[in-house]
């Protein structure tokens, strides 16, 4: 009788334990990754080692904390273990070489819409915080300063604000339609018009145009090479003077100094910001400006999100064993090299 083939928790798997069993009963054995450092687990990837046989790797980043991300040198071992296919828990995936997996045929796989409420939730409340102070007010109160720190001058109603959606893809989609309950005007740029989006969010097709219509930019894009600093010094001067920017993408896809720049001189009001460029590390320089809404990467931190991100990753898993081909490709993965 041969053994089923295997299947790596590397990470965190909190709240789909049983949907991991009942997804993969029959066809695959589960195996958790358990090594304290990189080195025991590649040693463990080879012939004889605990982690023989797997084919597919369901991966939290809480795995880097033991073994690193998975650069080079994991998916260079992942390849003679048998490895072909890592279903990443989470929408951004630049914990992982994804160029070089698909060079050695390794598919990889993310969770998109499973963060879309919750991610689009979180970018909403530093909009509204960031308009009316609200997280510099609670301070003040917690403080016993009631209100004295808050200027009515210095705030503004949501209602009638130009949101400027910068990727609209399903977060971006999802904040453009909570927004438009106010109603904000939304206005997007990306890199295609999406064809999902109602006829109220306005596609602007020149970044310039879409900078100087935008009072909130909101950022959505995935951390590449080509998105570090794609907001810039350049792209920051173009904003309305005291417009805000949120960002609940990745902190370096924007100029954290040139941001800071324009929050000492006004042409930022604020900013309100749930990433970081090298996390858990935020810039001290951030806490000088008291009306800025500064979150710790809150994006997806709720069971409700992360049981379906757990069970999307697993899902992609599930149908890659049974049919070939997880639904969550991401897009390096489905473009030519």
């Amino acid at each position: 009788m041969s053994r089923l083939p295997r299947i790596m928790i590397c990470g965190n798997l909190v709240w789909a334990h049983e949907d991991a069993q009942q997804l993969f009963n029959g066809i695959a054995d589960l195996v958790v990754m358990d090594s304290k450092t990189r080195a025991d687990f590649l040693a463990n990837l080879k012939s004889g080692g605990k982690y023989e046989g797997t084919v597919g790797i369901y991966r939290h980043n809480t795995s880097a904390d033991r073994i690193g991300v998975f650069d080079k040198e994991i998916v260079a071992a992942l390849v003679p273990a048998g490895v072909k296919w890592i279903a990443h828990n989470g929408a951004g995936y630049d914990q992982i070489d994804v160029l070089e997996c698909k060079a050695k045929g390794i598919n990889v796989s993310n969770t998109p819409g499973a963060v879309d409420d919750a991610t689009a939730t979180t970018a909403l409340y530093l909009i509204i915080s960031c308009l009316r102070h609200f997280s510099r007010a609670e301070r003040s109160l917690r403080a016993l300063t009631w209100k004295t720190p808050i200027s009515a001058g210095a705030t503004h109603d949501v209602t009638g604000r130009t949101l400027g959606v910068l990727g609209l893809g399903g977060i971006g989609l999802r904040l453009a339609h909570l927004v438009h309950a106010f109603p904000m005007e939304v206005v997007y740029y990306s890199r295609h018009r999406n064809p999902d989006a109602p006829e109220w969010c306005r596609y602007i097709e020149n970044l310039d145009d879409f900078y100087k219509a935008t009072d909130v930019l909101s950022v959505h894009v995935p951390l590449r090479e080509e998105t570090v600093h794609i907001v810039g010094e350049k792209e920051i001067r173009k904003l309305k003077k005291g417009s805000i920017i949120v960002n609940t993408a990745r902190g370096k896809v924007i100029d954290e100094d040139a941001m800071i720049r324009a929050l000492e001189d006004g042409h930022l009001s604020s900013v309100g910001l749930d990433v970081y460029p090298n996390e858990p590390s935020v810039n001290p320089r951030l806490l000088d400006f008291p009306q800025n809404a500064l979150l710790p990467h809150m994006g997806t931190e709720n069971q409700d999100s992360q049981r379906k991100m757990e069970v999307r990753a697993l899902t992609n898993l599930r149908d890659f064993l049974k049919e070939g081909k997880g639904k969550d490709l991401i897009p390096e993965m489905k473009s030519k090299l």
